[in-house]
């Protein structure tokens, strides 16, 4: 018999979280014209009776191609890597394109869309992750202050925006490394730079819509920058796609995490020859 290979654990994972009712519906309303487009008899029902009736004519199908475009180019500017973050950066693209191509067919069926476009956005917001973690979750200068309380803590901070896509699939990876990784001199935290955009400016971090930049990284040791991801380079923005592993290995977490468990056990140490 030939055996079946088995499913990554990531793809796993995102199949358990596609049947979460948020992505259950934003997939039925970014192909909601499609299907009622093209399945009949719902088509003459619902759409002006012509020769294309049950057809997509060539408008509607430059429209969904342009989206198609648009999706893979942002997608490609975040980082998105797997099946959900792919999804989550193209649901607003989709849904836009299907308000556009409701009120071109009729616009009553383009309010009635907006009006489920609406409710969904109310109702069923995007999940976020609500495991474990070790995070500091900074206000304003409060970051440089604990930062420069004691020199000897390492800290990994993120730089996220909360309306950024990027910065929402990336919530849980960052979550479970804190769990896994913050010891008392290996910190974690997290400072919102939509909220604090001098915080932005200082640290060279872009904020717009189209930023590569979110979520930013940044390693401090002794209360100085020693690293960040994704890389500044001769003033442009380095790709990173921010997966665990990558992480670990860009910021060597692994050496760190058991370089601050000795500074644990040798102030240990010190404190019992004092005594």
């Amino acid at each position: 018999m030939v055996a079946i290979p088995e499913l990554p654990k990531s793809f796993k994972a995102d199949l358990r979280q596609l049947c979460h009712p948020y992505y259950l519906v934003n997939l039925t309303l970014c192909c909601s014209f499609l299907i009622l487009k093209l399945t009949y008899p719902l088509c003459e029902y619902l759409f002006p009776p012509g020769p294309e009736t049950c057809e997509l004519d060539m408008r509607e199908t430059e429209i969904l191609f342009f989206l198609l475009v648009v999706i893979m180019i942002r997608s490609r500017k975040t980082g998105s890597m797997t099946m959900i973050s792919y999804l989550s950066s193209g649901f607003m693209y989709a849904k836009c394109a299907n308000i556009i191509l409701f009120f071109l067919s009729d616009p009553r069926l383009g309010l009635v869309y907006v009006l489920f476009f609406l409710l969904q956005g109310m109702l069923l917001p995007e999940p976020t992750y609500k495991g474990p973690e070790s995070i500091v979750y900074f206000r304003g200068n409060t970051m440089q202050e604990e930062i420069a309380k004691d020199l000897k803590v390492t800290w990994l901070i993120a730089f996220y925006a909360a309306w950024s896509p990027a910065c929402i699939n990336f919530a849980h990876v960052f979550s479970k490394l804190s769990n896994e990784y913050s010891t008392n001199h290996l910190k974690f935290g997290k400072l919102d730079v939509g909220r604090f955009a001098d915080l932005a400016a200082e640290y060279h971090i872009n904020t717009s819509s189209l930023s590569r930049q979110l979520p930013t990284v940044i390693l401090f040791q002794d209360g100085k920058e020693v690293g960040r991801a994704p890389a500044i380079v001769n003033g442009k923005v380095q790709k990173f796609f921010f997966k665990e592993e990558d992480l670990i290995q860009a910021f060597d977490l692994n050496n760190l995490y058991a370089s601050s468990k000795d500074k644990k056990s040798g102030s240990a140490v010190e404190d019992k020859k004092t005594k």
